[in-house]
């Protein structure tokens, strides 16, 4: 198998958090390439030492910068898209302490790494009833599948990913017809887009990168539905209480595929957008997460009545 390398710069002060952040979304296993390291080892006035070795020395000059590895494969990507999304979200909140957003990706050209799905991104059925499909591809005969149509950008979320994955299998046991529908983090729009599909009425997605919110808004256009059916706003539900205004109550279903830290952050919030007989289902828990994040949705009067599995990754139906 191939991999990727990924080196995401930063300052010294933000390697520890920025090492939990990325371990959020699964990643295990990095290199950490620091001078602060160097300094800490000359300032050791205990250690015996006659000569450094050209490793160590390097780190005298080294940018502070964490290096890890994906699979060059559908989920190496998906990863990769989801880690492009958090660094900017981090990086951007706190300029001062993480410094300017810089990820680095091998010798794959920042505008060509999307390109590298097409040789993995085929058509594929999710659950009982849909199938997701890239725009250069067609399907010919989906079996009765209803087809969502949605191609790899800077926005997480096709398909290939457990998380994404899961919700949408989970929306099948959910959506009867009719329902009014909440994405949050929404990312691509796919999980909306899966929604309408399978009998939702409307959508409101919301993100905190204009990116995603832009993006989401077209692939929801491409699949079909026309603008009164959705809408997409900008901005963080958690501290905007104008946000959380504009997006209103009353929603039969809400979607949350983001990290642990948020869902536990939003598990306050999520009561006040949701109908009294309302759906909520969270995704992208690691395992390692999972009972806390199920302890402060309870805490919240969130009781579980589905869940789902895979290769570490969790996602839960809940009702009040």
């Amino acid at each position: 198998m191939d991999f990727l390398k990924i080196d995401v710069y930063t300052k010294s002060q933000a390697v520890d958090v920025l090492v939990m952040q990325l371990s959020e979304l699964g990643i295990n296993g990095f290199e950490i390439h620091d001078s602060a390291d160097f300094d800490e080892f000359l300032e050791n006035k205990d250690a015996n030492w006659d000569y450094v070795d050209d490793e160590l020395m390097g780190l005298k000059t080294v940018p502070t910068h964490i290096t890890l590895y994906l699979a060059d494969d559908p989920q190496g990507l998906e990863t990769l898209a989801e880690l492009k999304g958090a660094v900017n979200s981090l990086f951007s909140a706190q300029p001062d302490f993480y410094g300017d957003p810089d990820i680095h990706i091998g010798n794959v050209r920042e505008e060509d790494w999307a390109n590298n799905w097409k040789q993995y991104y085929k058509p594929f059925t999710v659950g009982e009833k849909l199938i997701v499909k890239p725009s250069w591809e067609d399907v010919p005969d989906a079996g009765g599948r209803k087809i969502l149509e949605i191609d790899p950008a800077s926005s997480f979320g096709t398909g290939q990913h457990h998380t994404t994955k899961m919700v949408m299998e989970l929306l099948e046991s959910v959506v009867k017809g009719g329902e009014k529908m909440l994405d949050l983090g929404c990312g691509s729009g796919i999980l909306s887009i899966a929604g309408l599909l399978l009998g939702a009425e409307s959508a409101t997605m919301a993100d905190i990168f204009e990116n995603a919110v832009n993006t989401a808004a077209e692939n929801v256009a491409k699949n079909g539905f026309d603008s009164s059916r959705y809408r997409a706003f900008r901005g963080n539900v958690i501290d905007d209480a104008e946000l959380r205004g504009k997006i209103g109550t009353g929603y039969n279903i809400i979607t949350a595929n983001i990290v642990a830290d948020v869902i536990i952050a939003m598990s306050p919030i999520f009561g006040s957008f949701l109908a009294a007989d309302g759906t909520l289902i969270v995704s992208g828990i690691i395992d390692e997460r999972l009972d806390e994040v199920l302890t402060a949705l309870k805490a919240n009067s969130f009781r579980v009545t589905a869940q789902k599995n895979a290769e570490g990754w969790n996602a839960i139906v809940l009702n009040r």
